[in-house]
């Protein structure tokens, strides 16, 4: 149900690749509520994705981007303006990747070029977005910047492995720069630690369907699917939040505050 939550505001969402990706869900309920989107991800997401189909669906431009490059940053946000006819008014950042996960490194055999490349994938990248951002002035007084994050940034989950740190050193930066864009621009600056959701990127983590199990059974709620985090998404990018900022905020069905569920414990007779 739609509230015209957006309605005339105007958004970038990173990441969006498949029907799966949270960051598609937030684009179309975004859309819903009356926002304008630009979506971009890297080149390699035309080859493996449907983000064409997505920006059929949502009248949406696609200007790809590697967000590891700060020149590629620059012609995103310079050509979003242009698209907009001014400004943004928020921000998804929704990236992650990580070599050795991909190769099978386990955390005490890393690659460290590997680690270093998914430090810059999925954490570096952010500050460039929102630094880049900064240097072109491309965000509206009280708009919204936001990226998706993980408990294991808290928590020991030894099959994240590096993700751990860079979801770490993200959520940093969130808090960093949010002190920044709050007190010279009156932006906000929050991080969304999401539950395990079945996405294209978190089914490729060794045991995900056996933790996303554990997961549901500890959160008193259950995981919080993709669609409930493309709705706090929403309630973050709309004006009715305009005071939260610098928070990494849990939307994970209660699992973060959980020690024990008894609905792990198997009773033996």
């Amino acid at each position: 149900m739609a509230n015209n939550l957006l309605q005339g505001k105007k958004g970038i969402i990173f990441g969006a690749l498949d029907e799966k990706s949270i960051a598609w869900k937030v684009a179309e309920r975004c859309h819903e509520e009356g926002a304008q989107i630009v979506l971009t991800n890297a080149p390699v997401a035309l080859r493996f994705g449907q983000i064409n189909e997505l920006a059929a669906k949502l009248n949406a431009e696609i200007i790809m981007a590697d967000a590891t490059s700060v020149e590629d940053m620059e012609n995103l946000f310079k050509r979003s303006m242009e698209i907009f006819g001014g400004k943004a008014d928020f921000v998804l950042h929704s990236i992650g990747m990580s070599l050795n996960v991909r190769k099978g490194r386990s955390y005490t055999d890393l690659n460290y070029d590997f680690m270093l490349k998914t430090f810059d994938i999925s954490a570096v990248s952010f500050h460039k977005m929102m630094q880049t951002i900064w240097k072109l002035d491309a965000i509206n007084d009280w708009g919204s910047i936001l990226a998706l994050t993980y408990i294991a940034a808290q928590r020991v989950f030894p099959d994240y492995s590096e993700m751990a740190e860079s979801k770490a050193l993200l959520e940093s930066f969130g808090r960093s720069f949010g002190y920044h864009f709050g007190t010279t621009k009156k932006v906000r600056v929050n991080t969304i630690s999401q539950s395990p959701t079945m996405t294209t990127a978190g089914s490729g983590v060794k045991g995900f369907s056996d933790f996303f199990g554990y997961a549901d059974k500890m959160s008193p709620l259950g995981n919080a699917p993709a669609e409930a985090c493309a709705d706090y998404c929403v309630t973050m990018f709309s004006d009715l939040t305009r005071f939260v900022t610098m928070q990494n905020l849990f939307h994970d069905g209660g699992f973060s505050n959980m020690g024990m569920s008894p609905a792990l414990i198997e009773v033996q007779e």
